[in-house]
């Protein structure tokens, strides 16, 4: 019997396992894969957009020689964070379902890699699961096809190749400028005016200088409606198609929040972006003693909760657990 089991390794998770530690409560994280998978998951050579400094947890300094660190310093730092503190984790399990009990204790029924079910007790329960295994379909023809993918990790294999992104956000103009560097020839499909207004400050200016010399090519107020073996039609908003040629299509559409634990256990979810009901001060959903922390908070909206806004829902937690059982 644990005083909070904790469902995700990612930075809130952690950070959440720790404020809870500190006051004397035994925790354990369950995971599906490995510690901050997300981050894992991030192209090979990202930069983040927020300093090291608003990336930390447990008041272990992240320091960095970049003002704005990488994807694989921030591996190390949060490897290091859950070492330094003996964080009792359990990778490679993942958590099917939620029980209840009358009494107000939970059973989380949970499946390791090799098929085997197992049953772990606790008083309370802290989903902080993340959202890069969900991502965003558009749902036309051709998605499904091999040369389609949600996922970038680096420019390399599409070295010499012609390569359609769809999408706007920062993951897209990122992958186009790296595409660039290794010689494919870069198409990026928007539905918007202009590419988003979130793109990082220090980038937007090369990547407009590649648009203007004609490296990438860019179709604003445009979609994507078919993808077939060879090239994909895109469609304006105005009804006019066009055939894009293209060796591969980067579906850089977002990801969101799997709400199937949350809906399984009870949880209410409110509004069309079937966003879990909880108490922003205490971050409790709407079953007592279950608990919500970092991006599944936000429903499907996942741009409203980051790592360095959601690292901050773990003390809020263990402060009332810490008031409830005392």
């Amino acid at each position: 019997m644990q005083d909070v089991i904790i469902i995700g390794a990612g930075p809130c998770g952690l950070s959440a396992a720790i404020e809870c530690n500190r006051r004397g409560l035994t925790t354990h994280i369950i995971e599906k894969h490995h510690i901050v998978r997300s981050i894992y998951l991030y192209p090979t050579y990202m930069q983040f957009f927020s300093t090291a400094e608003l990336l930390e947890i447990g008041d272990v300094p992240f320091s960095s020689p970049n003002d704005k660190p990488f994807r694989h310093e921030a591996l190390s730092y949060y490897r290091k964070v859950a070492s330094h503190y003996n964080l009792n984790i359990t990778s490679y399990e993942e958590a099917v379902s939620i029980e209840r009990h009358e009494n107000g204790l939970f059973t989380v029924h949970t499946k390791d890699r090799r098929g085997h079910e197992l049953h772990r007790e606790a008083k309370h329960v802290v989903i902080a699961t993340g959202y890069f295994d969900h991502p965003n379909y558009i749902g036309i023809p051709g998605e499904d096809l091999p040369k389609v993918t949600h996922y970038f990790r680096e420019a390399h294999p599409y070295t010499g190749t012609k390569v359609t992104i769809i999408g706007g956000s920062n993951s897209a103009i990122d992958a186009a400028m790296e595409l660039v560097r290794v010689g494919a020839e870069v198409t990026i499909v928007y539905r918007g005016k202009t590419v988003s207004n979130n793109i990082k400050p220090w980038v937007r200016p090369v990547f407009e200088n590649m648009v203007n010399k004609g490296s990438v090519i860019l179709h604003l107020d445009s979609r994507v409606t078919e993808i077939r073996e060879d090239a994909c039609i895109v469609t304006t908003n105005e009804g006019q198609e066009s055939i894009v040629d293209n060796d591969f299509v980067l579906a850089l559409t977002g990801f969101h929040p799997d709400r199937a634990l949350l809906a399984s256990s009870g949880v209410q979810l409110g509004g069309n972006m079937e966003k879990p009901v909880f108490n922003p001060d205490t971050m409790e959903s709407s079953v007592p003693g279950l608990y919500v922390a970092g991006v599944i908070a936000s429903g499907s909206n996942a741009n409203e909760v980051f790592i360095e806004t959601g690292r901050i829902h773990g003390r809020l937690i263990a402060e009332h657990i810490d008031s409830v059982q005392h």
